[in-house]
């Protein structure tokens, strides 16, 4: 098991968001915001606030608008400063990749081939040691980070594979990857393996994983050599199991809550639950809404 620390954050944006067509045609999901914040955003500053050194983006080339956002524009910055608008420069220019300080990299994922090879895709610009792994859809908020806990958690020594997790309905573990739970010590599930999607009667508990990874720099070798599994993809979990015996895994049970906003659900979830605090929304959420939106907005 490797303790060192955690330097480089991979974010697989390649993919298509059909769930949110026609809006996605134009706009990468990465990109619809939780009312005026894109959840690219969202995950770019998690990952600032856990002390990560490198960002490695993994997109498609259809998808470039990401990488605009992501760098500055000096000039929309000072034609805002021009008009007087110098607050709303500088939210801009905090929110985007600062060259001087910050280290960003883009990478293509040509083909729809999994996650595990969208991670692949990201090895040979890794720095040394373990990675980070984070899904933007996947929009968790809270006081401290979710990366933030785990990191300090594989810092820890608590495992070499980390994996986000949490506990979800019996009836809903089909929709996730499920952990084989050894038993649980406070945040931390101890898991002797990984079902991917199993039938309610066939899951080993319902300690579900979700989009958040801190992973031995192992998995890029394990990556290589991995078989295609579910959907003739290169799955990322299968990739983790098979490094159980060397570096072993656990579920960290993160603080934060967790919105799937890669489905309109979820992502209305987050903007309701964002929206009711913040005094400015209350008269619009009394108009639509018979019960408080802080009810709505919950998980």
């Amino acid at each position: 098991m490797h303790s060192s620390k955690v330097r480089t954050a991979i974010f697989p944006v390649a993919g298509l968001g059909t769930r949110f067509l026609p809006a996605t045609k134009a706009t990468p999901k990465e990109l619809l915001p939780v009312i005026d914040t894109p959840l690219i955003q969202y995950a770019i500053d998690e990952a600032r606030a856990a002390g990560i050194e490198r960002m490695i983006f993994v997109s498609h080339p259809s998808k470039g608008a990401i990488e605009r956002y992501v760098s500055a524009d000096a000039k929309l910055s000072s034609q805002l400063r021009a008009k007087g608008k110098d607050k709303i420069a500088d939210k801009l220019d905090a929110a985007c990749i600062d060259d001087s300080s910050e280290d960003a990299i883009f990478v293509m994922q040509h083909e729809p081939l999994g996650l595990g090879h969208a991670v692949l895709c990201a090895a040979e610009q890794a720095l040394p040691g373990p990675v980070a792994v984070v899904l933007p859809d996947d929009l968790i908020l809270g006081e401290k980070g979710c990366l933030a806990e785990m990191i300090e958690a594989h810092e820890a020594g608590v495992a070499g594979h980390i994996v986000a997790a949490m506990d979800v309905p019996r009836e809903n573990v089909y929709k996730y990857g499920i952990l084989e739970v050894s038993h649980r010590q406070g945040e931390v599930s101890r898991a002797l393996g990984m079902v991917e999607k199993p039938e309610p009667e066939a899951a080993p508990s319902n300690t579900a994983v979700v989009g958040r990874y801190v992973l031995d720099e192992s998995i890029f070798d394990d990556l290589r050599t991995q078989e295609p599994g579910a959907g003739g993809e290169i799955q990322l979990t299968d990739a983790i199991a098979r490094g159980i015996g060397r570096v072993g895994l656990a579920g960290f049970h993160f603080s934060g809550q967790r919105f799937d906003c890669g489905s309109k659900e979820g992502m209305l979830r987050a903007t309701l639950k964002l929206a009711s605090q913040d005094p400015a929304f209350d008269q619009v959420i009394a108009e639509f809404t018979p019960v408080p939106a802080s009810d709505l907005a919950a998980e």
